[in-house]
């Protein structure tokens, strides 16, 4: 297969982060594939939001359709057996003694990136794409921007090229999340990722809320509930991408 000049490998869960993400991909790369991992998470059934998220926008984008490659699943629950987080176990999400959320899992996005860069190379893209955030975020020191600058530079050393690591919400707050959303694809946008993305922690489906499905107690509902409320009322604004 030959090189992509702007290929991507989006990484894919399904959430409302990374949708935005494929969607800012498209807009940007002549050709993008996704890839998803189960690593044993309680919320499984984001895995299975993702083809609908992918469906819904290549329906919807005809223009994006066209550059939407294939999507790759990799099974790594054995690494997510190894943390014994709130977010593979049957544990109360609450702070733990180190300060960090109960659902952080250690190492995660490292291994997610790595994992990515052997595929990309194998798929021929260039770039790798993530949702990860500093401004509005869970605590998680893997989605600092410094983190990923490193994992970029120790990719680079060791696979013998460089892999840019493209986090395009680095800096948006979960307001400004929806705002990129609009701007990239209207209003038409933002309703398929409310419709069709997951990000509760519970995995709950049953509950529909203005800004998507969720328990709405959990804290990825409360930090989407919380950026949609925002966003509203600044009047739905948005952002050019």
């Amino acid at each position: 297969m030959s090189s992509s000049p702007t290929g991507a490998l989006v990484l894919f869960s399904g959430g409302q982060d990374s949708s935005v993400c494929l969607a800012w991909a498209l807009a940007r790369h002549d050709r993008v594939e996704t890839v998803g991992f189960d690593y044993g998470q309680r919320h499984a059934v984001e895995l299975s939001q993702r083809g609908a998220v992918r469906a819904a926008m290549a329906k919807a984008f005809p223009e994006w359709a066209a550059r939407l490659g294939d999507d790759h699943m990799l099974d790594i629950r054995s690494f997510g057996a190894i943390g014994e987080t709130a977010m593979t176990t049957e544990r109360a999400i609450e702070v733990a003694e180190n300060g960090l959320p109960s659902t952080f899992v250690p190492g995660r996005n490292l291994v997610f990136l790595t994992y990515a860069a052997a595929l990309a190379d194998r798929r021929g893209l260039k770039s790798l794409v993530g949702g990860m955030c500093e401004t509005d975020f869970s605590g998680y020191p893997d989605c600092r921007r410094d983190t990923l600058d490193a994992l970029q530079a120790a990719l680079g050393l060791g696979m013998g090229r460089d892999y840019p690591i493209e986090t395009p919400l680095m800096w948006l707050t979960k307001a400004e999340t929806w705002s990129l959303a609009k701007g990239l694809g209207g209003e038409a946008l933002v309703e398929l990722i409310v419709e069709h993305s997951h990000t509760c922690y519970l995995g709950d489906r049953k509950h529909r809320h203005a800004w998507g499905y969720g328990c709405g107690a959990c804290p990825a509902c409360e930090l989407r509930a919380k950026g949609w409320d925002a966003w509203v009322a600044d009047g739905r604004p948005e952002i050019a991408p």
